[in-house]
């Protein structure tokens, strides 16, 4: 009987549902699921970069950057109002006043991103946003106090001499390289590092779902694009463009918020099923491809310097990956360093006495 009643107040815990949009993944086995949301995280962001270089090469909509946001952010508020509902949340739970910082933020990172493609090719900007570790991590150490070891530092240094290199070889390629494209995807990657920090921090003290970020997050942006570009009259100027040819800016724009949406969401029953490692190799992965693809169906000057850049990159992103499995310290550098050079020695003393150099020293 107290068997009975222990089993009754102590019930086993439910096992949390985990999905792909619609699609029930919960009983699959762990391989099935990683594989499932990596075609999915493939499928939906592969097609979102080739929107958004695909609504560029539309005829004299390099000034309109910033009215795509709007529509964008538009869309982002409708499919967070949809998820909301649908899962029932209709309590906010972080502050309003920090979520007026970070739909300012969220503006910086898509506004700036989506802009600086006027004046970049594609592959840069890729390049600059797998580089996000080096703003993160300074925004870390400044903003929640956070410790690095020395193998995220040099992976940190290897990017920043790809990016470099990558950057060198646009400007010689391109006639038209601008610099201001460079510096909105810079200051892009500095709100990206800065949002990212604030979300992490806000989202564990007050356990708040991704939903609601979403929703506030894009909504409270919406107001503030609208209103700037209300006053300075671009409003009315990208209405007129996209009326132009409706079908295509909105459809495209459509198209590329909707597989931006649902990338996010994919991305974080990734993080939920298999980790956050797993999670951002596939999405450099997928990076790498998108780059591949551009260069493919979108005409563009090509050097080598592009790839081997490009693989000085990869190199710091493994590294970082690497630093995140297995992390070192400076202490556990320092050891490496010491068997290392004890091994060299002993070596070169071998050598010296197999050749009979060393006896005669001594």
């Amino acid at each position: 009987m107290s068997s009975k009643k222990h089993l009754d107040l102590d019930p086993l815990p439910e096992k949390p549902r985990i999905s792909i949009l619609c699609l029930d993944i919960t009983n699959f086995s762990q391989t099935t699921q990683f594989t499932l949301c990596s075609i999915a995280v493939f499928v939906f962001y592969l097609l979102y970069g080739y929107m958004q270089e695909l609504i560029f090469t539309i005829k004299d909509f390099k000034p309109y950057g910033w009215y795509l946001t709007l529509v964008q952010f538009g869309y982002y508020t409708i499919f967070g109002l949809i998820e909301t509902n649908i899962r029932g949340i209709h309590k906010r739970k972080i502050p309003i006043k920090t979520y007026f910082l970070l739909a300012l933020l969220t503006l910086g990172t898509m506004g700036l991103s989506n802009s600086s493609l006027g004046y970049l090719n594609y592959p840069t900007q890729v390049i600059f946003k797998c580089c996000k570790l080096i703003p993160v991590l300074i925004g870390g150490i400044l903003i929640q106090g956070k410790r690095y070891g020395p193998l995220d530092f040099l992976s940190a240094l290897l990017m920043c001499v790809g990016l470099t290199l990558f950057t060198l070889a646009d400007s010689q390629v391109q006639p038209n390289f601008n610099t201001r494209g460079i510096l909105m995807i810079s200051m892009a990657l500095l709100c990206d590092a800065i949002i990212g920090n604030v979300q992490e921090k806000n989202m564990k003290n007050y356990g708040a779902s991704n939903a609601e970020v979403v929703l506030y997050s894009y909504a409270l942006g919406f107001l503030y694009i609208f209103t700037v570009m209300l006053l300075t009259g671009d409003f009315l100027a990208g209405v007129e463009f996209f009326g132009q040819q409706p079908y295509v800016t909105y459809g495209y724009a459509f198209i590329f918020s909707v597989t931006g949406y649902l990338g996010i969401q994919v991305v974080l029953t990734l993080v939920r099923t298999t980790g956050a490692f797993a999670a951002v190799t596939v999405t450099t992965m997928r990076k790498a491809v998108t780059i591949v693809i551009s260069f493919v169906f979108f005409s563009k000057p090509f050097t080598i310097q592009y790839l081997w850049s490009g693989v000085i990159v990869i190199i710091g992103i493994y590294l970082n990956l690497y630093s995140k499995k297995h992390p070192i310290g400076i202490k556990d550098l320092e050891e490496c360093c010491d068997r290392m050079l004890r091994k060299l020695r002993t070596k070169f003393i071998a050598q010296q006495y197999n050749s009979g150099q060393y006896l005669a020293n001594v």
